[in-house]
């Protein structure tokens, strides 16, 4: 008989709660998708009439509200480092202190890795012949890379080879590693820190993984305030965009979406012969029972949303045990996004074309890993996966205001963000089902 994972004599430590995961959460994220949508296309108009009229007064407006986005863009930045440290280390904590040592949570977690895996070699193999065909004028890339910070441009140059990338996984240093912004080693740390922290004595691990905890939302009520502000970030952004570049920019953007919308509609698409195959679900009956928990998140723009949905229909239709229904399916809900691997795989070889950046296919690797890694800790924010891109699109060479752009960009994407986790939460449990049911004696 199938059973759950078994429960854990330590104490059971306290989900990591995201203060925009409450009920009002879809109708509040759905307006504000709407909103940072016509805040963009507002944007890009504005400065293609700003610069078609040339108007002085005009011209003196927008450079009033120019450096509103670039503020935004860093007080984003400002957050990352302590929210990702605190969600990864809070992350490692919580899935030991939860049990998800057991056999049906580690089956849960080889499955989760092996589709996020598959999802980026997926989505690179597609995306990124793709990318390179993006045109781009050279003219257009000189006037992003002559608005950029010529340090961190610098930094482009200095690309180490892998063989070096792999030694400065290991910080010698995380304090420095911190100051520096070099998040590689930082999660390198973070995980070996929490993995080590899952071994105190309970006491001790509860204070400091409450610690953490707090860090971790304090940080995201933090990112919660901003995001609220996108609209007023998106807007001046997109103006500045057009100013600078002119409507090239624009067009390679529109092509951007247009990209990684087809890719994350194809990487949906395909996990349904993985549900039969791996899964053993029939076609027929999966298709229809995922209609629903699919519609609520494609409306909601919450995969979260649908959760009950998800195990109603788990449960009702697909007959998956309840042990996997009560923990897998949750489980999956709070760490499996195969939107991340896409958004990253995409959306940096973007930029780097943007700026002008040769980026090698083993930085690549790197990048996607430590993306896989820590879509694990996601926090329940719109876009929350590619502000966490900040640290890393830097170590390349890439601007932090390239950022901006892609949380303007994500408006469309995120309408099939939620489409794809349900698809895939509901498949990885599927395959669980079946492989926990094998190992049965």
């Amino acid at each position: 008989m199938l059973s759950g994972a078994r429960p854990s004599a330590t104490r059971k430590a306290t989900p990591f709660k995201c203060p925009l995961d409450t009920p009002d959460t879809p109708d509040l994220l759905d307006s504000l998708a709407l909103r940072v949508l016509l805040a963009l296309l507002a944007g890009l108009v504005a400065g293609a009439l700003v610069a078609a009229l040339d108007v002085p007064a005009l011209r003196a407006a927008a450079a009033i509200i120019e450096p509103v986005g670039t503020i935004w863009v860093r007080a984003l930045q400002m957050t990352l480092i302590p929210l990702v440290l605190s969600l990864l280390v809070t992350g490692i904590v919580a899935t030991v202190d939860t049990g998800a040592t057991g056999r049906l949570g580690a089956t849960a977690l080889v499955v989760f890795l092996a589709l996020l895996a598959g999802t980026a070699l997926v989505s690179w193999l597609l995306a990124t012949p793709l990318v390179s065909r993006i045109p781009i004028d050279p003219a257009t890339t000189a006037a992003m890379r002559a608005t950029a910070d010529t340090s961190v441009l610098a930094t482009a140059r200095q690309l180490p080879a892998f063989s070096d990338l792999l030694v400065t996984i290991v910080p010698p240093n995380p304090v420095r590693a911190a100051v520096d912004g070099a998040m590689l080693p930082l999660v390198t740390f973070a995980i070996l820190f929490g993995l080590a922290l899952a071994r105190v004595a309970v006491a001790r691990r509860a204070a400091v993984a409450d610690v953490f905890r707090a860090i971790a939302e304090a940080m995201t009520v933090i990112v919660g305030w901003l995001i609220a502000v996108a609209p007023a970030g998106v807007f001046a952004l997109a103006m500045t965009l057009v100013l600078r570049t002119g409507l090239d920019a624009v067009r390679a953007l529109a092509l951007y979406i247009a990209l990684i919308t087809a890719v994350i509609i194809l990487v949906t698409l395909m996990l349904y012969p993985v549900a039969v195959v791996a899964g053993r679900q029939p076609l027929s009956p999966f298709v229809r029972a995922l209609v629903a928990p699919q519609a609520i998140a494609f409306s909601a723009r919450s995969s979260l949303a649908a959760l009950p949905a998800m195990v109603e229909a788990a449960r009702t239709r697909l007959g998956l045990p309840a042990p996997v229904t009560s923990f897998v399916l949750p489980l999956a809900v709070t760490t499996l996004r195969l939107s991340t691997p896409i958004m990253w795989t995409v959306a940096i070889p973007f930029l780097a074309r943007l700026y002008g950046i040769d980026l090698g296919a083993d930085q690549l690797i790197l990048l996607v890993g430590a993306g896989i890694l820590l879509s694990f800790s996601v926090p329940g924010l719109p876009s929350a996966s590619i502000f966490l891109m900040g640290p890393f699109i830097t170590g390349l060479g890439i601007p932090i205001e390239a950022l901006g752009l892609l949380i303007a960009a994500d408006s469309i994407p995120d309408l099939f963000k939620g489409v794809l986790n349900v698809t895939g939460h509901v498949t990885s449990s599927a395959i669980v089902a079946r492989r926990v049911t094998r190992l049965e004696p």
